[in-house]
């Protein structure tokens, strides 16, 4: 299961964004320092796709693939350096997949803070890339004392001596131009802005209607580095306490869609070079995450690890066209069930059934 990590100042909507994925149970409250103890949960991926599927089948089971986030307490200026409670959450956060930027802009006078998402991305960044470069310095020179003996260190001591560069100049490794390899080297120091980065912005109900002019000042200072999205998190978290049914109808009316969640899982996703296939019949319908880029074997272990150890082959069709027949043995008579080897790189929306023996 994947994970991310939530950041932000006091008062973001870190806490907001997490009730809305978690359908609540995290405290949202208007003053510093409300969540004291990191809040751990799990949020299941809605997809249309596999609904559609598991109608298809007649499913008695259907599976959503699920991601896991950490909610920490509110970063503040000097936080690395003991300021406030947040940099002792820190910790809790450095083993996530991709950290998510809660960025303020939204102001209410009954919240305390500065409502500038810049200001907000501003003091995110400095604090965990202190928090890095306080890593690093504490780590190159043992490295460097223990390369004398062991030759094969090399790479890994020329990544942190370029890590260390580009933290001490107040810039955060996601930002910068080091090479991928040197970024690998650096994954068992578990830094902080050594990893995948989303911003979700967080906008006042009155600006929904501007959202991408809200936006815009974040996704033009990121660039290609993150992914942003804008979302008006409170609403969001009410939504995501009512029925299915009442959630489609409210955020219709708001002219919302499907609402930011959904955007925001798949952003998530992209970030990460996660894909999803799926399972298909009577007793179940599933989705599963994988890898962009996997082989069959490597997408059937996902399954299960004997599947990926015995694999002989797969049937494959995509999602809409396996539905346009209207089932599994459907597509067999007519021959649209692909046979695919060890070879066939798995696609996002593949249904499969996999052949193997061990």
């Amino acid at each position: 299961m994947e994970r991310f990590g939530f950041v932000g100042l006091p008062n973001a909507g870190k806490s907001s964004l997490y009730n809305a994925l978690a359908g609540g149970g995290a405290l949202a409250a208007p003053y510093a320092f409300a969540t004291t103890d990191p809040n751990v949960g799990v949020a299941k991926i809605f997809d249309d796709r596999l609904d559609a599927l598991a109608e298809m089948s007649k499913s008695k089971s259907v599976v959503p693939t699920s991601v896991q986030f950490t909610d920490i307490g509110g970063l503040v200026e000097g936080a690395s350096q003991g300021e406030g409670l947040g940099n002792r959450f820190l910790a809790g956060i450095r083993e996530a997949d991709a950290i998510v930027y809660v960025l303020r802009a939204f102001a209410d006078d009954d919240v305390p803070g500065p409502s500038d998402p810049l200001e907000h991305l501003r003091v995110v960044e400095i604090e965990l890339t202190l928090a890095d470069l306080e890593t690093v310095e504490s780590q190159v020179e043992k490295r460097r004392k223990a390369m004398k003996g062991d030759k094969g260190l090399a790479d890994e001591v020329a990544a942190l001596d370029a890590a260390l560069e580009v933290l001490a100049e107040g810039s955060p490794i996601y930002r910068s131009n080091l090479p991928p390899a040197h970024r690998e080297a650096l994954r068992p120091y578990f830094l902080l802005t050594n990893k995948p980065v989303l911003a979700v912005v967080n906008i006042g109900e009155d600006d929904i209607e501007r959202v991408d002019e809200v936006v815009a000042p974040v996704a033009s200072e990121l660039g290609e580095r993150a992914e942003v999205i804008g979302a008006c998190v409170q609403l969001e978290a009410e939504a995501a306490l009512m029925d299915p049914d009442e959630r489609r109808e409210v955020l219709d009316a708001l002219g919302l869609g499907e609402g930011a969640l959904p955007r925001f899982v798949r952003a998530a996703y992209h970030a990460l070079g996660l894909r999803t296939f799926f399972t298909t019949g009577e007793k179940e319908t599933r989705a599963w995450t994988f890898r962009a880029g996997s082989k069959a074997p490597q997408a059937a272990g996902v399954i299960h690890t004997d599947f990926e150890r015995g694999f002989i082959r797969a049937e494959v069709i995509h999602w809409d066209e396996l539905l346009e027949i209207g089932g599994w043995s459907k597509a067999r008579d007519v021959g649209k069930l692909r046979v695919e080897g060890k070879d066939y790189e798995v696609q996002d929306g593949d249904v499969l059934e996999i052949r193997f023996n061990v």
